[in-house]
């Protein structure tokens, strides 16, 4: 009896009729489909569909059974990393991927099934390479797709952003030889702002643009253009890299830029106020473009910058060294200010549509294309525990404490797949890096419990906003088997506090962000001189090579952890042998005015920190008002700590008289010094700092 190729049939059909509605243009560095590089096999196939058999022998067409068909997908930055899934069929559990030249390493491949297998795309030089798979030590087995590969030239960093555009992105190339004149389109509009800051190298903004991934195209003048497909995604979020300042030194000349923190239009008509007293200070108002631009011999050195309108919160940047302020205000969420601030919605932003992602989590050791154990987490020891495990994204921050999902979340050995027990993530779109945890739980303890004992991890998978992405496997091969000491010099208590120390240590994914452990974190008292050992981490090796641990020490107030507080965070080491001794505090800050029990005037803060300590290079304070619907946003260089504001009642955009918080952190972003005049948005709150401090004030305006 003969064997039926009617599967095989199908895959070539399948891909013959892609290739015919596809149209893809001369020199976009999409390999060519299968069907168009192999002419002879795609004739034979042709000649099969349109003549019919001349005789038995005809019915089965000239097939392999090893074959490489396509890789998804086709394209990625040169840098490697990516997620992709090489396609074909007679795939053994031993196969091994080639790209190019380079070997994918063995602990970046695994083999789905006989027709899939996810690898990590290596790195690369730009340019086309031939894909081959072989089985094992088999070279009867190998087989290539030539051209199957493209390396892109450049990528962009970060490589998604919100809608509203304004976000700064590098592209980092190679051999791209880009110079002075060069130009950047994102989807079909210009990158703002461009500057070449190398022949590998180039700054922009980017324009706003409907959610989805778009293309990005860099040419030299004379040049043909170099095109990547898929090279950003826009999605609905806040990566902190929108606004600040910006530009050369302040001479002559201010150019503001008023938009909207929710949808990043343009806000026309908002008062900018180019001084510290509005009766000494130039002011002007923006246009429908949400700019204005002062010209004024003596705007030179420095000038504090004030943006404000009715209904919006405004904003204050102190002392302003350079010639461009990007001001992004919060509207007020209130009926009162529908038509003013843009009819913002109930929900205080845009709609989200998020991505999702679905996977298995895989153990090594099963039959081959077969569920292997969870041989490295431990049985089980009452009825009221069972395994579980969980993916996440990485944290923003290495402080925050770990959380546990929903038991409905939950992977379990019960959940079995091809290769190993299945998981489904919602996300937002974008590259993303996801870990996994697999562990110990008891439901029935309040609060649950989850000791986590086996670690997973995968990078660039690519998530689109409202799709699904599928065959992402994640090995779970690393045991949390290691631990770190810590020690720490915490700052001076106040008269309010603070009064324990919490202790945690993450994981640093590259710059992505950070794994979070369910033993990270420790609580002691301030006074306690010993050293804190956090347990339950993984080793730095394998799929973790290159990362660091981040270890974080936060000095806090009473049971609830609360103000005032200092937090050290950041320390990075990789080497969990070696404790780690954490100083560097930056002391609490002391509203001096307004004074106790005084009002605050709308015009004159004054803060105050105890010496020593780390630097404070941003003050930044946030004064919220009106019952919590406003916020006025205060930010300072170092040194500068009594600050004289302008008075904002004839702009409409003062805060409501009542009861007043005033939020003061003391921010420290490098060791190696902070250059104000290269503010971003992120610099104003957590994400940007190694060390802050922080305390609120309560009082009336």
């Amino acid at each position: 009896m003969r064997p039926s190729f009617q599967p095989l049939l199908a895959v070539f059909a399948s891909l013959t009729l892609v290739g015919a509605c596809i149209a893809i243009p001369e020199g976009s560095g999409i390999p060519t489909p299968i069907t168009q590089q192999d002419e002879a096999g795609a004739d034979s196939f042709v000649n099969v569909e349109a003549s019919g058999p001349a005789d038995a022998s005809y019915e089965t067409p000239v097939a392999d059974p090893h074959a490489v068909i396509g890789i998804d997908p086709p394209h990625g930055p040169f840098s490697g990393g990516q997620h992709a899934v090489v396609r074909g069929a007679g795939f053994a559990s031993s196969a091994r991927v080639w790209l190019g030249n380079v070997e994918v390493p063995a602990a970046d491949v695994v083999a789905a099934d006989p027709t899939r297998i996810q690898i990590s795309v290596p790195a690369g030089a730009p340019g086309d390479v031939d894909v081959r798979v072989q089985n094992g030590n088999d070279q009867s087995t190998s087989r290539t797709l030539p051209a199957g590969y493209s390396y892109d030239a450049f990528y962009a960093d970060p490589s998604s952003a919100p809608t509203s555009g304004g976000t700064i992105i590098q592209l980092m190339g190679m051999h791209t030889g880009w110079v002075d004149g060069t130009t950047v389109t994102i989807g079909e509009s210009p990158c703002e702002d461009l500057q070449v800051k190398s022949a590998e190298q180039i700054q922009c903004k980017v324009p706003a643009h409907m959610a989805g991934s778009v293309a990005i195209t860099a040419q030299v003048p004379g040049q043909s253009p170099i095109v990547v497909y898929d090279a950003f995604t826009y999605a609905d979020s806040d990566n902190g890299f929108k606004g600040g300042l910006s530009g050369a030194a302040l001479s002559g000349a201010l150019r503001v830029g008023a938009f909207n923190a929710y949808t990043g239009d343009p806000i026309a008509a908002a008062t900018v106020i180019a001084g510290d007293s509005l009766g000494t200070a130039l002011v002007q108002q923006t246009n429908a473009s949400g700019i204005t631009v002062f010209q004024d011999s003596g705007l030179s050195g420095k000038r504090s910058v004030t943006i404000a309108k009715k209904c919006y919160g405004p904003t204050t940047f102190v002392d302003v060294p350079v010639d461009t302020v990007t001001a992004y205000l919060t509207p007020v969420i209130s009926p009162d200010c529908g038509a003013d601030a843009g009819d913002v919605p109930p929900t205080g932003g845009s709609g989200y549509e998020p991505s999702y992602i679905q996977g298995e989590l895989v153990w090594r050791n099963g039959v081959e294309f077969k569920p292997g154990v969870w041989t490295n987490v431990p049985v089980p020891a009452s009825a009221d525990e069972r395994r579980a495990a969980y993916v996440f994204t990485p944290a923003g921050d290495p402080t925050y404490a770990f959380q546990l999902p929903d038991a409905s979340q939950a992977s379990t050995p019960e959940h079995a797949g091809v290769l190993g027990s299945t998981f489904s993530l919602t996300t937002s779109a974008g590259n993303q890096t996801l870990y996994a945890l697999a562990g110990i739980e008891n439901r029935k303890l309040n609060p649950p419990v989850f000791t986590a004992y086996a670690f997973g991890m995968i990078q660039g998978v690519s998530t689109l906003p409202g799709q699904t992405t599928t065959d992402v496997y994640i090995d779970m091969d690393k045991s949390l088997d290691q631990a770190l000491t810590l020690s720490a010099t915490p700052p001076a208590p106040g008269p309010r506090g603070p009064d324990r120390l919490i202790a945690s240590v993450a994981v640093q994914l590259g710059n992505v962000g950070y794994a979070l452990f369910p033993n990270g974190r420790k609580i002691v008292p301030l006074a306690s001189t010993g050293p804190i050992s956090i347990v339950g981490l993984p080793g730095l090796d394998g799929p973790l090579s290159g990362a660091s641990f981040v270890s974080s020490v936060s000095a806090v107030t009473g049971p609830s952890q609360g103000v005032p507080k200092s937090i050290v965070g950041k320390y990075l080491s990789t080497d969990a042998t070696l404790g780690v001794h954490i100083d560097g505090f930056v002391q609490v800050p002391v509203l001096a005015t307004p004074a106790a029990a005084e009002p605050f005037d709308g015009q004159h803060l004054s803060v105050q920190y105890a010496p020593g300590g780390a630097n404070v290079d941003v003050t930044v304070a946030r004064i919220d008002g009106g019952g919590g619907l406003q916020e006025w946003l205060i930010v300072a260089p170092s040194g500068k700590t009594d600050l004289e504001l302008p008075d904002l009642t004839s702009t409409g955009g003062a805060l409501a008289p009542g009861p007043v918080s005033i939020s003061v952190y003391g921010g420290h972003v490098d060791d190696n010094g902070f250059d104000y005049g290269t503010l971003l948005y992120r610099h104003t709150d957590t994400r940007g700092w190694t060390a802050y401090s922080y305390d609120v004030f309560h009082t009336y305006y």
